[in-house]
């Protein structure tokens, strides 16, 4: 899949285009592009070779040599004037099948200690110095590099390729793990979080710097007030997709002095506004990321369920989905938006007392174009994921597709009961808004 960031965006656009979209929102058709196998950014800077690049995304389909048919018409020579010749009917005109795009979406990227020991090991077992993050991501990777799109989260600042590196309260992870999630198929991340200004100003900015080198694009936090007025949108199979990423706040710290647009809070108003003006810019879906809820609780909380009540009456957005509560919640539809209230971990090490911080849930909506250009949900499917525990005498922290790994006759017997205890948690919550949503079937 070729898949292209679109540079000419803006969050405070007002300008209507030429083309109509339906209920009276215009696109556009934009012609400025950064393909992301060749960069992400502006001026394309060089490769930090701190960290390391990885191959972009296998084409699918769209590189694949067409091949026209022949035919070849014979005239039968005993064919006399007297005999009536005839011509078949016809075929009717085949109706062109509508134009659908599907957006996967993940978790929270929570590094610990234990993540980079065990990227460290890894590394190790393949002779190799540093840290190495594929083998930990690697059993999701299929279902991940088979959505048109997939954005990640990362919820924590970046340190030095060499460190220091910390865990909570104040984050600081090894960069190391952006090309691993580059190479897992993640097309995007979203950046707003409670940590993101963990490490100040120079942390998220060094954070940004270090997923565009990797040709990551993000959307949550920003460098200048010019690069936060223009929302994360992504093309792909010729839909555009604009990805917007807010946080409820950075626990209690103040936001770097002269830079109120370093992290976007959420803020109602604010996020119809700004997905009302990528529409009219010529964005066919809209979803917004918001980074909230209660800790370790199941069930949306009211500022939650208050947020998403707001926000889901506009018609410009799309999809809202959601983290940080570390644990899976339900899926829903409000206002007919389809709503995502908790993601859960994609990959941490939290407390072992907490077991459901390690399941987690990635969700694939597919979006199938209707009448005038408009895009809507045709299915939504969801994929519960566990993270394997660490072990310092031989750490091997895994992200584990759960359904692959109950059907894989070589799982480990002692992870089973795990592995069926997450895939009906996870489904319980999911569905406990009783939401038409299903397992995701490869």
């Amino acid at each position: 899949m070729r898949v292209t960031l679109v540079s000419d965006f803006s969050r405070v656009s007002s300008q209507k285009r030429h083309s109509q979209r339906g209920g009276g929102v215009v696109r556009a058709v934009c012609g400025l592009a950064l393909v992301l196998t060749g960069g992400c950014t502006a001026g394309s800077p060089s490769a930090d070779p701190s960290v390391p690049t990885t191959a972009a995304r296998t084409p699918t389909g769209s590189g694949a040599a067409q091949t026209t048919p022949t035919s070849t018409e014979t005239a039968d020579t005993r064919t006399t004037a007297t005999e009536p010749t005839t011509e078949p009917p016809a075929d009717p005109p085949k109706a062109a099948k509508p134009n659908q795009v599907s957006l996967l979406v993940s978790g929270d990227v929570l590094l610990h200690s234990g993540t980079w020991a065990t990227a460290e090991a890894d590394a190790a077992r393949r002779g190799q110095p540093g840290l190495d993050f594929r083998p930990m991501l690697a059993d999701v990777a299929p279902v991940v590099r088979a959505a048109d799109l997939a954005v990640c989260h990362l919820e924590t600042p970046l340190a030095p390729p060499d460190g220091p590196y910390s865990s909570y309260p104040l984050f600081s992870v090894p960069p190391q793990v952006v090309p691993a999630l580059r190479h897992t198929g993640y097309d995007a991340c979203t950046t707003a979080s409670n940590h993101s200004i963990d490490q100040g100003f120079d942390g998220l900015s060094r954070t940004l710097r270090t997923l565009d080198r990797a040709g990551v694009p993000h959307d949550g936090t920003a460098r200048t007030a010019a690069a936060q007025r223009k929302p994360l949108v992504l093309e792909a199979n010729g839909a555009r997709v604009a990805v917007l990423s807010y946080t409820y706040g950075t626990n209690g710290l103040p936001l770097p002095e002269g830079k109120p647009w370093s992290v976007s809070p959420i803020d109602t108003e604010r996020i119809i506004r700004e997905a009302a003006a990528a529409s009219r810019a010529g964005a066919d879906v809209v979803a917004v990321a918001l980074h909230f809820g209660t800790e370790y609780v199941t069930a949306p909380d009211t500022y939650q369920t208050d947020v998403v009540d707001q926000i889901t009456r506009s018609p410009a957005i799309d999809l809202v989905y959601g983290h940080h509560a570390h644990v899976v919640q339900p899926i829903d539809r409000v206002h007919g938006t389809w709503v995502v209230y908790g993601l859960g971990n994609f990959i941490a090490e939290q407390e072992s007392s907490r077991p459901y911080t390690y399941r987690g849930v990635s969700v694939r909506a597919l979006f199938e174009e209707r009448r005038r250009g408009r895009y809507a949900v045709r299915d939504v499917a969801y994929l519960p994921t566990m993270i394997t525990r660490f072990d310092p005498t031989d750490p091997r922290m895994r992200v584990l597709d759960v359904q692959a790994a109950l059907a894989d006759p070589a799982t480990s017997k002692a992870l089973l009961p795990e592995l069926r205890a997450t895939l009906a948690g996870v489904r319980t919550s999911v569905e406990s808004l009783g939401a038409d949503v299903h397992l995701l079937r490869r």
